[in-house]
């Protein structure tokens, strides 16, 4: 494979006009024993009298000069090779001489890069001489050899066109200072406005990566349109826009190259003046224009920092068809000017280059190591990255510097190195903040408010939603709430109808200076991880602004219809456990709202907490018999059972039953969602009779004031389906959920989460009765459609991807099935723990493979653990403990151990037996397993007895 190299070029040559009182070195006619001698009198003269400058990259460059023509004395042989470099280097060190001594601060922070880019240059010449003179050879054969090597003789003649390049600058910026009489600097703008007229800047020393983006430059500019080349580079504040530039102009070979500061109009209006007077054409900014719009020859204009929205920049544009523009902004709206690329976050392999650089440290495997770390807590932002390493490179402890920026973040961010690379004057922090004090008090306090969130998913419709809020009963009083309603107020029409123009006004300030980004498609805003911990930074009312953003969640979640907050939830969590997590104690009081999203996302240990402090607080306040001290009684009942912790559940929902239908009436719609979670926990604890009799109790007090379609109608019918199931009712089980999934599909949609859940449940009651295929096709459906909507890790999810990869054992996709299981085993172990029902069934599921595998002894391995767990959490009866015991009988049959399969399948069908009766499919099957180890064991009679009992209940059924 072929590849291309970038063109490269020098810097534009300098005006033509104007005229220096600059002396610079030249070496006089002399034999070639002595030119060395003034040279090193004049690098000694300069560095003495730069030692008494307040600037100490003038006296650095100086003192590397004389060092490298003190290491040129060394070389006795063939050292008139190196006479050009070293006079130019000579030549540049009298040039910043005689400017910083005639203009004084306004010539040395011009040079300030200068200096430290030439410095840069001669330290690698200098290595490499010293290098050549430790080898071993003969020195002379040592010098030919130097010379002779063509990649050193290449890079010698780069620096000398770097150096070059660099005079061509001085020279250029001199000639500008004469013609508009500047001796002194007023303030640092003007320097800084000076100093940008009419050249750029070499990109940094380090600078690192970004191919991708100058690949896509280099062929935008290449190709011939017959139209202004206009490319727009636009993203975050310290993400590196302006190296990019610098870096593409000092690769393209451009005839003329003029920057202009686009910050403010006046420097604006400077910079274009710079260009008229370096090109003898006038005096104003129209007249360069003019020149710009007339002169054909291959240009460019480098418009930086266009990040103000309100300076309309097609007005300092060159109306014409020819000519190159690269503009660099904060604001994504200049992206309608032409070609544009996003400059964001590095690649993490740059970044990390990047960062060892500029702590000056090797890249061993050991600081790869510790610098992948680092770039990742930065999220990969150059300038971050930059200011990491300058912080490094000082106190020498790259080991050390992480859980030192994770303890001092804010301070580290704001810290400015005294010694960088490049001319940008700003930190992390105080970059953005220059952004942020542009912003109006709305968009402002907007930000402010995200801060208290996670930097993704931010919508919208939190807003709009908490702007509808009715106060209900249970909920803080008005008087509490002032401050989000006075936020709120402000998107709100007189009518109480949300204005979404408004909202976007807003959001596009903010959006201006890339402090947020926004999802085309999805409409979610979202916020650089960096920004959103800066943000917090600027918050002068934390307290009360963390309590405003609780009570907007809080708002807005009471306002979300009930089938609708499934999807919710998973949106929402992230921003409610943020809020949690900065500071609990000044979080609003919607605790009860804030239950229900971790509840409802599968966050159940979360979801616990809150519910324990909901019902205290409850029966503090309202008393034990009150209806929100039971409803709060009752979510911490489901948190319970969620947890697998069912005797405590169950001991809660006994006691909320029988209060509320002693203070509600048994018909009362809370009476009933008591009665129906604790017929599922008596489920949950195998006790499916009481299960039953609780769920058809329901239904029928449902269906009868409701209808069949009404959603809680559709609710119970679904439960009662699902404890049909757990009794071997398949037949039963399938009609309702059948007809649950027509309703539900008929009045919500195929890809609501309530539909999704009558599908899965019928898949599971297919697979029961052997139809494989059909429940295949719909957990196929289900598992694409819940992952996308909720996520791969919900319990939801997980659910699906567990009973799909049983179906596909069922059928002989065994390699299909491990897949799965393995991958759900992970999850629920991660977030359930090792212990929990539902990771005990994962890891029985997943051993259910490995036999089929025939990896007998791994299922073996598997099983044994799940059955004692499952004997300690649930008891010696419980269905899923006598499901472990069954499945550990079967490995233990296959692999022989006919005795101790024996014991295990006598338990197993006593047990069932006495709690699911002689009729039930895991009866039965528990009857055939026994009968087949009696016939191994050569116990005849016992085998034959099992198989007239087995004769006899098929007959029956």
């Amino acid at each position: 494979m072929s590849t291309t190299s970038l063109p490269t070029s020098g810097f534009p040559a300098p005006p033509t006009t104007g005229g220096t009182t600059l002396r610079p070195f030249k070496a006089p006619s002399k034999s070639k024993s002595d030119w060395l001698r003034p040279a090193i009198l004049t690098a000694k003269t300069i560095t003495a009298a730069a030692e008494c400058a307040p600037f100490p990259y003038i006296k650095g460059v100086s003192g590397t000069v004389l060092i490298l023509l003190e290491t040129v004395v060394r070389v006795k042989k063939n050292r008139e090779d190196l006479e050009e470099l070293c006079n130019s280097a000579t030549e540049i060190i009298t040039i910043l001489h005689d400017q910083v001594k005639a203009h004084g601060n306004t010539a040395a922070v011009k040079f300030k890069g200068l200096c430290e880019e030439l410095e840069s240059y001669l330290e690698a010449v200098i290595l490499a001489i010293r290098n050549m003179q430790d080898q071993s050879k003969g020195f002379r054969g040592r010098v030919k050899e130097f010379l002779k090597s063509s990649n050193l003789t290449e890079e010698i003649a780069g620096y000398q066109t770097q150096i070059q390049g660099l005079m061509a600058i001085v020279e250029t910026n001199f000639k500008v200072d004469k013609m508009y009489n500047i001796i002194t600097a007023p303030s640092f703008a003007v320097v800084n406005t000076v100093q940008n007229i009419n050249n750029c800047p070499p990109p940094s020393r380090i600078f690192q990566g970004r191919q991708a983006i100058l690949v896509k430059m280099h062929q935008f500019f290449d190709t011939d349109s017959g139209n202004q080349h206009i490319y727009v580079l636009y993203g975050l504040g310290g993400a590196g826009k302006t190296q990019v530039a610098l870096k593409f102009i000092e690769q393209s070979s451009l005839s003329d190259v003029f920057f202009v500061d686009t910050s403010k109009v006046e420097t604006i209006d400077t910079g274009l003046k710079g260009i008229a007077v370096a090109k003898s054409v006038g005096n104003s900014a129209q007249d360069a224009l003019t020149w710009l719009e007339s002169n054909h020859d291959k240009w460019l204009v480098f418009f930086d920092n266009a990040d103000d929205p309100k300076i309309n920049l097609n007005d300092f544009l060159p109306k014409c068809n020819h000519g190159n523009i690269i503009i660099t902004s904060r604001n994504p709206e200049l992206r309608s000017y032409g070609a544009h690329t996003l400059v964001s976050d590095m690649e993490e392999a740059d970044a990390i280059t990047l960062l060892l650089r500029r702590a000056n440290k090797e890249s061993s495997e050991e600081n790869l190591k510790l610098a992948t770390e680092i770039v990742k807590e930065l999220y990969y932002l150059p300038l971050a990255i930059i200011q990491a390493g300058a912080f490094i490179s000082r106190s020498e402890d790259l080991e050390g510097y992480l859980a030192l920026y994770q303890s001092n973040r804010a301070r580290l961010l704001s810290e400015k190195a005294a010694q960088s690379h490049d001319d940008y004057a700003q930190t992390v922090f105080t970059t953005w903040q220059i952004s942020f004090n542009q912003l109006g008090h709305l968009a402002a306090t907007l930000l402010q408010l995200c801060s208290f969130l996670h930097y993704t998913g931010i919508s919208e419709d939190m807003f709009s939603t908490a702007s509808k809020y009715d106060f209900p009963s249970w909920a803080p009083p008005r008087e509490e709430l002032q401050e989000p309603l006075e936020f709120l107020s402000h998107f709100v029409e007189p009518t109480g109808e949300w204005n979404s123009l408004r909202f976007l006004d807003i959001t596009n300030e903010i959006k201006a200076y890339s402090l947020i980004s926004v999802d085309i498609k999805t409409k979610l805003f979202s916020i650089h991880p960096l920004v959103h911990a800066w943000s917090r930074t600027t918050l002068s009312r934390e307290e009360p602004l963390q309590s405003c953003m609780s009570s907007i969640l809080g708002m807005c979640i009471t306002e979300i219809p009930e089938d609708e907050i499934e999807l919710a939830a998973v949106r929402l969590v992230p921003h409610i456990f943020l809020l949690e997590y900065a500071n609990p104690d000044r979080v609003a009081d919607f605790r009860r709202e804030f239950w229900e999203i971790y509840y409802e996302a599968g966050k159940f240990k979360d979801a616990q907490a809150i519910a324990e402090q909901v019902l205290e607080k409850s029966k503090f306040h309202l008393g034990d018999d009150h209806a929100d001290t039971l409803l709060a009684m009752g979510n911490l009942a489901l948190t319970y059972s969620k947890l697998g912790e069912f005797q405590k559940a169950m001991g809660l929902e006994v006691l909320v039953l029988e209060r509320c239908t002693k203070i509600l009436g048994e018909d009362h719609p809370q009476t009933l969602v008591a009665m129906s979670n604790l017929g599922q926990t008596y489920s949950d604890l195998g006790q499916f009779q009481k299960a039953k009799e609780l769920e058809v109790l329901v239904l029928e007090k449902r269906t009868k004031p409701l209808g069949e379609d009404h959603p809680d109608t559709l609710f119970a019918m679904g439960n009662l389906a699902i404890i049909y199931y757990k009794l071997g009712e398949f037949q039963k089980a399938m009609e309702l959920e059948v007809l649950v999934l027509e309703k539900r599909t008929k009045l919500l949609g195929e890809d609501h989460p309530h539909t999704l859940s009558a599908m899965g449940n019928l898949a599971t009651t297919y697979h029961k009765l052997g139809e494989f295929q059909k429940a295949k096709e719909l957990e196929v459906q289900v598992l694409e459609k819940r992952t996308k909507l909720l996520g791969v890790d919900h319990p939801h999810t997980l659910v699906t991807m567990g009973n799909l990869a049983s179906t596909y054992s069922k059928l002989g996709e065994f390699w299909k099935a491990e897949k799965l299981k393995v991958l759900v085993l992970e999850k629920r172990t991660k977030l359930l723990g090792e212990d929990h029902p539902d990771t005990l069934f994962a890891i029985g599921n997943l051993a259910r493979t490995y036999y089929d595998l025939e990896e007998f002894q791994k299922a073996e391995e598997l099983e044994v653990p799940v059955l004692e767990k499952r004997r300690k959490l649930l008891g010696v009866d419980h269905p899923d403990t006598l499901r472990a015991m069954a499945n550990l009988a079967v490995t233990h049959y296959t692999l022989g151990d006919l005795n101790k399969a024996l014991g295990l399948e006598v338990e197993v069908l006593q047990k069932r037996r006495q709690l699911l009766g002689d009729k039930h499919p895991d009866t039965i099957l528990a009857m055939k397993n026994l009968a087949d180890t009696y016939r191994k064991l050569g116990k005849k009679k016992e085998m034959k007895e099992l198989k007239r009992l087995i004769k006899d209940t098929k007959k029956s059924l």
